[in-house]
C-alpha cells in the first residue's frame, strides 16, 4: 500500500470545470478546521479500492442476481457517503429522505481522518451485506481494510483513528439496521426464486423457461424500498399480442430470430461482440448486469483522479438509482408478465426448437432469464447509471469501456463511447442479438431508467 496514493491533494479547483453542479445555496456553517484535511482534500483511493472488491464479492456470492446486487450496493454507497459527508466541502447528508434513517453524527469539537472512518465503514458493510460470501472473499475484506489501517494508524495520533474508524462503522451500522426494516428486500439473497409463485397463465403470458424453467426470480420485488422512484415510475402497456406476420410484435420477433439465427451461422461479428460485451449475466463468470455499471464508474473514478468527496458521492448515487432501477423495472415486469422471444418463436414462428445465445455452458446449451421480458432490466440499469454518470462528469464525456479486456471466455474487447447515454442504448440493444429480448423492452427499460436517474440527481446532494 501506497501511502502517497491517497495522500491529501487539493483537486477540487480543478473538479470544478468538469462537474455538471446544481445550482444549491451554500446555507450551512463552514467546517470547523481539522488539521487532517477535508474529504475533498484526499485522493478518492480508499472508495475505488472498496468498489473494486465490491465486484468481486458480488460476483463469487450466491444469490446476488442484479436486483439484490443493486440493492447491496446501494445501502453500502449510501453509508460510505454518510460516514465522511460531515467532513465535505460541498456535500451534505441525504439521511433526511428516509424515515427511520438514523445517522449518528461525529463528535463536536474531535477531529476525525476521513479515509479511516470510509475505510472501517466499506468493511463494516460488506461484512454485513455480504455473510455469505465465499470465504476467499471474505479474507480480501479484512485483508484490504488492514492494508488501510496499517498505513492510517501511521498517519495520525491513535485516538483520532481509534475514534474515526469507530464512526465509520457505527454509521455503517445505522445503516444496516435501516435496510432489516425493508423485509421485502433485506436479505433476499437467500430467497431469489420463488417456487409459490404462479404466474398467471394466458397466449402470450410469461411462464418458466427452457431450459431450466426455473422459477420466477424475485417476483415480488417492487414491494422493495426505493431512495427516489415511486408508483408513478411505470411503463408504457407493451404491444398487443398477436400472430399476425404483419404485427409489430411478430416483426420484432422475426428480428430477433434473425440476428441470433445468423449469429448461429457465424455472421454479424460486431452485433455478437455486441452482446457478448454487455451480457454480464452468466453467474461467476462476470460481475452482474447491476454491478457493470459500478465497473464503469471505476474507471472513470481512475481516470479523471476523482477527489475522494466526488468518488463517494458518485457510488452513493449509482448504488441507490440501481436499486430503484431493480424495484421498478421488476415491478413492471410482473404487472405485464410478457413472455420471452424464445417462447413466443418456437410457438408461432415454426423454429420449436430454436434457442438463444445467451450463457453457453460448453455443450451447445443456451440460456434465458428465468422472469418476464418487459421491459429490459438491462435496459433500464444503464439508463439510471447514464443519467448519474452524465450528471457528474458531463453529457459529451467520452471513453473506453474496458471491463472485460483481456477475458477469453467471450469477446470482451474494449469498445470506445462518444457518451455515457450511448453506452446506456447499445447495452439496452445488446439484449435482442442475444435473443433474450424484444426492442420494446430495451425502449421500455430506457425510458424508465432515465425517468428515475433524474430523480436521483434530483435529490439535495450539495449545499
Amino acid at each position: 500500500m501506497n501511502v502517497a496514493s491517497y495522500a491529501k491533494r487539493k483537486l477540487w479547483p480543478l473538479l470544478l470545470g468538469l462537474l455538471v453542479l446544481g445550482s444549491c445555496a451554500r446555507d450551512e456553517d463552514p467546517l470547523p478546521e481539522n488539521p487532517y484535511g477535508k474529504v475533498d482534500d484526499y485522493s478518492a483511493d480508499v472508495a475505488l479500492r472498496w468498489n473494486e472488491l465490491l465486484l468481486e464479492l458480488e460476483r463469487f456470492t450466491p444469490g446476488y442476481r442484479p436486483p439484490v446486487s443493486a440493492r447491496a450496493t446501494a445501502y453500502i454507497g449510501l453509508a460510505a457517503y454518510e460516514s465522511v459527508v460531515n467532513g465535505t466541502t460541498g456535500n451534505k447528508s441525504v439521511a433526511g429522505y428516509y424515515s427511520g434513517l438514523d445517522i449518528p453524527q461525529p463528535e463536536a469539537g474531535e477531529d476525525y481522518h476521513w479515509p479511516s472512518c470510509l475505510a472501517a465503514s466499506y468493511a463494516r458493510s460488506m461484512e454485513l451485506f455480504f455473510p455469505t460470501a465465499p470465504s476467499e472473499q471474505l479474507f480480501k475484506i479484512y485483508q484490504l481494510q488492514n492494508d488501510f489501517f496499517l498505513d492510517f494508524k501511521e498517519e495520525v495520533p491513535h485516538d483520532v483513528f481509534t475514534r474515526s474508524t469507530a464512526y465509520g462503522r457505527a454509521v455503517a451500522d445505522a445503516v444496516f439496521d435501516w435496510s432489516a426494516t425493508d423485509p421485502a428486500g433485506h436479505e433476499a439473497y437467500l430467497r431469489n426464486n420463488d417456487p409459490a409463485y404462479q404466474p398467471p397463465a394466458g397466449v402470450g403470458l410469461w411462464q418458466p423457461t427452457y431450459p431450466d424453467f426455473a422459477p420466477a426470480l424475485l417476483p415480488h420485488w417492487g414491494e422493495v424500498r426505493t431512495f427516489a422512484a415511486t408508483d408513478a415510475d411505470i411503463v408504457p402497456d407493451p404491444l398487443p399480442y398477436s400472430e399476425d406476420p404483419n404485427s409489430p410484435i411478430y416483426q420484432q420477433a422475426v428480428e430477433v430470430r434473425n440476428m441470433v439465427n445468423q449469429i448461429k451461422q457465424g455472421g454479424l461479428p460486431e452485433d455478437f461482440w455486441i452482446a457478448q460485451f454487455w451480457s454480464d449475466d452468466c453467474p461467476i463468470l462476470t460481475f452482474t448486469p447491476a454491478a457493470r455499471w459500478v465497473a464503469v464508474a471505476n474507471q472513470v473514478v481512475e481516470r479523471e483522479n476523482a477527489p475522494l468527496s466526488l468518488a463517494v458521492e458518485l457510488y452513493a448515487r449509482l448504488g441507490m438509482a440501481l436499486n430503484d432501477a431493480g424495484v421498478r423495472c421488476w415491478h413492471e415486469k410482473y404487472r405485464f408478465n410478457v413472455e420471452r422471444p424464445i417462447d413466443y418463436i418456437r410457438r408461432i414462428q415454426g423454429e420449436p426448437n430454436w434457442n438463444t445465445v445467451m450463457c453457453p455452458d460448453g455443450s451447445g446449451n443456451f440460456f434465458t432469464p428465468p422472469f418476464p421480458a418487459y421491459p429490459s432490466g438491462h435496459a433500464t440499469f444503464g439508463a439510471v447509471a447514464a443519467e448519474v454518470l452524465s450528471a457528474l462528469f458531463g453529457q459529451s464525456y467520452s471513453m473506453t469501456d474496458n471491463c472485460h479486456e483481456g477475458r477469453t471466455e467471450f469477446k470482451g474487447d474494449p469498445r470506445t463511447f462518444t457518451n455515457f447515454h450511448a453506452m446506456a442504448e447499445e447495452n439496452a440493444y445488446s439484449r435482442i442479438p442475444l435473443g433474450v429480448h424484444f426492442q420494446m423492452d430495451a425502449d421500455a427499460g430506457l425510458e424508465l431508467g432515465y425517468g428515475i436517474g433524474q430523480k436521483v440527481n434530483a435529490l439535495q446532494w450539495r449545499r
